[in-house]
């Protein structure tokens, strides 16, 4: 049998809950995502509480909470240590993203569930990959390489590939095949015939309108909202999808010189934009080289005020206006109390981008029709006064005087610890008085006695001596002709250093900057504090659209992108009970044999129905192959028989001359990429009905079994000298074996 491929649930599927998955490799177990909702529900984790102390190593895909949330509430209440891996933006954004829902919640409640030091001690240590880099894992996982490759959906965002024993598992979940202003589209297409993927149905029933048309529709809308004195809210999310209407609103305020303002508001904006600007190399490739030519920085905003608090918001110009504010879902943060003023005004107007997650306020305005009334309860951080605040200092000093009641007491015990009595079996000591004379020992020990605590206190003597001895530490530091010699680590900055949220430079300002209103001192419990709420009735009179800037694939493209890929085995995940039914059926009808779709806690066994063996190349065989370059690898046309040789597979040269063999063109082609190399040639091509024609008479199509397990270019047209010409051209795009 080949590798056992083992896959447990722990949390979305059949449903839009967080994401969270135990793939297990021959006993070596992944945690594919950690994700969370937005109301924190620690029920929804009981099923990872339970095989927290089994994971060897977490994945982590995107940079959103349904996908990393519940990380620092693992590490800290579940004691996951497992090592974790990521790309650089998913480790970066996913940070400041949970930043911002902490410090979005300790400004209304009593959050304890995690705080910014499990947050930091979290990301402390996730491992960073780049794209397509391979990860040999070792240890327990010795065999095991992983490999992340462009999601599509957030920068950053990662399609997982774990190889093993040749055998390839594909997590990829929230893909998107279509180029955007900031992303590159999926590679999923580029893996063929995997032995196991495993992908969501999240928009199995959605389909799209063209990008261009909902573009448009967007920006007149707001343009309506704004021309007919109105505000704009949009919830968005910290620094996942907010980066793409970012540019969007950019793009479009700069080309019709606007000048209404746009605020981006969320407790890490400008962190999140500064490294948005310092990250271009992981965005589509035309930004890149746009920076290189010109030293144009995309994310360099001329048209936005990036704010972190309410005052500064209310500092803009009054009247119509465009505010960015997270959360999406509306349950909290700054898009929560802005929702709350601007609702009430029928000439404002609420876009969502993305559907929120179920039970949110967000997903309870999206329905059709929106709800004409809705009840939100407002929170809010107020300092202690009169008998509180009494209370509370009371309470507090009782609190100071029993700690410093222990302290003193495990002090004193301390010293006596450290005390020594003087073997009286050993020679007195002489000690000299202030005369100058000598005196015994019986005489000074009086004195001695008296200072002795001072001489001992803050270090242990040795036991062997005789009396107190000051420490002594030999300086080992090594020296050169220019002196001594340092270790430049001990200067660096370290990164963790740079994004800790107390630093100064993190969120754009002091600790006074960072926070709401006057709540800062009071977050940070410098001052006695209390949350009052009050539950309010808010009229909806303000429009309420929903335009899908989500950055998924949708159902049309899915089905097409499954059937290429092909994998021998597919597991969907992640979408409502009947979008993943419905997607399964078509799978099963076009794609592959062998579909799951298991529930929370189930374990489906996806190994491989193929074998796989280890065989040795024999030194006569190898000293006859013919190794062609191919990309980063060698590629050679091998006839030979097994042999068994001291409990070895060993492949040697047949015994009789090997037999003729038809000619093997190895590559992928892409029609598209044909047609620019032939007009290079200089042979005119153009596409039509999905085939190719190239110059007067020929034509060139791709062809395959439904399932797209194998496929096949065809040439057709009149034998002339154009044919073998075109011919000749195809063929160079091929290795040849």
């Amino acid at each position: 049998m080949g590798t056992s491929v083992q896959l447990t649930p722990l949390s979305g599927v059949h449903s839009e809950n967080p994401l969270s998955y135990l793939l297990s490799l021959d006993g070596f177990n992944f945690l594919v995502d950690c994700g969370w909702n937005d109301f924190f529900d620690p029920e929804l984790l009981q099923p990872l509480s339970r095989v927290s102390s089994t994971i060897d190593a977490v994945l982590l895909s995107h940079p959103d909470t349904v996908h990393l949330g519940a990380l620092p509430y693992a590490m800290k209440q579940f004691g996951l240590s497992a090592p974790v891996y990521s790309t650089e933006p998913v480790h970066k954004l996913g940070l400041l993203t949970m930043y911002d829902h902490y410090l979005s919640r300790r400004q209304v409640s009593d959050f304890d569930l995690f705080s910014l030091d499990d947050i930091d001690a979290a990301f402390q240590n996730v491992t960073r990959l780049t794209y397509s880099q391979d990860y040999h894992l070792s240890g327990k996982g010795e065999g095991i390489v992983i490999t992340p490759h462009v999601a599509g959906h957030l920068l950053g965002g990662t399609i997982w590939k774990i190889t093993k024993d040749g055998e390839d598992v594909i997590y990829a979940v929230d893909f998107n095949h279509r180029k955007e202003r900031h992303l590159n589209g999926t590679v999923l297409e580029s893996f063929v015939r995997p032995a196991v993927l495993i992908t969501d149905a999240y928009n199995a029933l959605n389909n799209q309108p063209s990008t261009r048309q909902r573009d448009q529709e967007f920006l007149d809308a707001i343009l309506r909202t704004l021309r007919g004195d109105g505000k704009v809210l949009l919830p968005v999310d910290t620094a996942g999808r907010v980066l793409e209407l970012i540019l969007i609103l950019e793009q479009y305020w700069t080309q019709h010189h606007l000048s209404y303002p746009i605020a981006f508001l969320t407790n890490v904006a400008t962190s999140t934009i500064e490294y948005a600007k310092s990250s271009l190399e992981w965005m589509i490739d035309s930004i890149g080289k746009s920076f290189e030519h010109t030293r144009d920085n995309v994310f360099v905003l001329k048209n936005f005020n990036i704010i972190i608090n309410k005052k500064e918001l209310e500092k803009l110009p009054e009247g119509p206006k465009v505010v960015l504010a997270s959360m999406a879902s509306l349950e909290e943060g700054f898009s929560h109390d802005i929702f709350v003023e601007w609702a009430v005004d029928s000439k404002n107007l609420v876009v969502f981008t993305e559907r929120a997650q179920f039970g949110t306020l967000a997903r309870m305005l999206q329905v059709d029709p929106p709800p004409k009334v809705v009840k939100v309860t407002m929170h809010k951080r107020v300092p202690l006064v009169g008998e509180e605040l009494k209370a509370y200092e009371e309470e507090q000093n009782r609190i100071k005087k029993e700690e410093a009641l222990k302290a003193s007491l495990s002090k004193e015990d301390d010293l006596k610890a450290s005390c020594i009595v003087p073997d009286k079996s050993l020679s007195d000591p002489m000690v000299i008085d202030s005369a100058g004379g000598l005196i015994s020992s019986e005489v000074a020990s009086p004195r001695i006695v008296g200072y002795r605590d001072v001489l001992i206190d803050g270090f242990v003597p040795p036991s062997t001596s005789v009396s107190p001895m000051f420490p002594f530490y030999e300086n080992s530091r090594e020296w050169d002709d220019f002196g001594e010699v340092i270790n430049p680590d001990d200067y660096a900055i370290k990164e963790e250093d740079m994004l800790d949220p107390t630093s100064v430079a993190v969120l754009g300002g002091g600790l006074e900057d960072k926070f709401d209103e006057d709540s800062n001192d009071m977050l940070l419990d410098s001052k006695p504090s209390k949350v009052v709420s009050n539950e309010l009735t808010v009229q909806v009179k303000c429009s309420l659209i929903y335009k899908d800037f989500e950055g998924r694939s949708d159902s049309r493209s899915i089905k097409t992108i499954l059937a290429h890929v092909a994998p021998l085995k597919l597991v969907l995940v992640h979408g409502s009970a009947e979008a993943t039914e419905h997607l399964k059926q078509h799978c099963l009808k076009n794609v592959c044999s062998h579909v799951y779709a298991p529930q929370i806690g189930e374990t489906i066994d996806v190994t491989s129905d193929l074998c796989a063996y280890k065989v040795r190349l024999s030194e006569r065989l190898m000293s006859n192959v013919l190794f062609k370059k191919l990309g980063d690898y060698e590629i050679a046309w091998i006839d030979g028989e097994v042999n068994e040789t001291d409990g070895m597979l060993t492949l040697v040269p047949l015994s009789t001359g090997p037999p003729l063999h038809k000619s093997v063109l190895v590559g992928d082609l892409k029609l598209a990429d044909f047609k620019q190399f032939l007009a290079s040639k200089g042979v005119p091509a153009e596409f039509s009905k999905g085939f190719l024609r190239c110059g007067e008479n020929i034509t060139l199509r791709k062809v395959g079994d439904s399932k797209g397990a194998t496929q096949q270019v065809g040439i057709e047209g009149p034998l002339t000298e154009e044919y073998y010409k075109i011919r000749e051209l195809l063929y160079s795009q091929f290795y040849l074996l």
